[in-house]
């Protein structure tokens, strides 16, 4: 009895030791993945993709990026490939629930800086020549400073960037916001970290700065969200891959949050009439490890 069982756990120490060697052999597909930062230091442009200031009368603020959501995203080959017309890679879930046509915010696939927002398997993107990346933001989640009454507090803001955006009830820490409709670009809704205050509006249509140096060859739809920037080299993907491709996206928080001052102070002072006019990213720098 004893040399049997000795024999069978030999056996067994064998199985055990040529499965592990097989599922070793075994690799996973190679994939495609898309991840953002955030850099407050890179270079603040405007809707053509050119370095811009700080129009008078009115201050911003760089805030401290949390969270974001993307809408749409594609590769083009060329400043000359339309939007659409390049290989287009996402296109998050929309409804008509709120009326008009809508992304579904319920939906939205949120992440933090450096999270894989997609993983897409390289089989399913086509081979080519890439030069351009086209991403269209659809929500922000960041912390801001505001002043009331000669104090300054810290606080977190929802913007929603997107073209259109069916909400239900979204919330900020411990704060509702129930809306169970749709809103045009531009809405957000802001609490207050450590005090019980929240409030919500809506900055100007048109308003949101989204850069897109192409314009001139391949413009986007007005009130849209589409930022496009270009490789420094351009990606190539020519189906022979064995590792992972990486992507990330870093998009320029410097001074994105704008607003038209009554207090000439650089203060964002929400209680005087100060009104937030821009929410739009300053602009997009594209990178990928092969």
């Amino acid at each position: 009895m004893k040399k049997f069982v000795v024999l069978f756990s030999l056996i067994v120490g064998a199985f055990a030791f040529f499965s592990c060697e097989d599922s070793d052999d075994v690799s996973e597909e190679p994939h495609l993945i898309v991840k953002f930062q955030f850099d407050p230091n890179q270079v603040r442009l405007n809707n053509l993709g050119q370095p811009a200031t700080i129009p008078s009368g009115h201050a911003a603020q760089s805030p401290d990026f949390r969270k974001i959501s993307a809408h749409y995203f594609e590769l083009a080959p060329t400043a000359y490939t339309q939007l659409t017309e390049g290989t287009v890679l996402y296109h998050a879930d929309e409804t008509t629930q709120g009326g008009s046509v809508a992304i579904d915010f319920s939906k939205a696939v949120v992440v933090g800086e450096g999270e894989a927002f997609l993983r897409i398997p390289l089989s399913q993107v086509a081979q080519g020549n890439y030069e351009y990346v086209r991403v269209s933001l659809a929500y922000q989640e960041y912390n801001i400073s505001i002043r009331n009454n000669g104090a300054d507090y810290q606080g977190k803001l929802a913007s929603f960037v997107g073209y259109n955006n069916y909400i239900t009830t979204h919330s900020i820490g411990n704060n509702s916001f129930p809306v169970n409709g749709n809103r045009l670009q531009g809405y957000w809704a802001f609490a207050l970290n450590d005090f019980p205050y929240a409030t919500s509006g809506q900055a100007p249509a048109g308003a949101t700065t989204v850069p897109n140096p192409i314009a001139a060859t391949s413009p986007i739809p007005s009130g849209s969200c589409v930022v496009t920037g270009k490789f420094a080299q351009n990606l190539i993907i020519n189906g022979n891959e064995t590792r992972d491709v990486v992507i990330t996206l870093s998009l320029s928080s410097n001074n994105s949050f704008e607003w038209q001052e009554v207090t000439s102070d650089g203060k964002y002072e929400p209680s005087i009439g100060e009104n937030v006019v821009d929410m739009g990213l300053r602009g997009l720098i594209p990178t990928y490890v092969k």
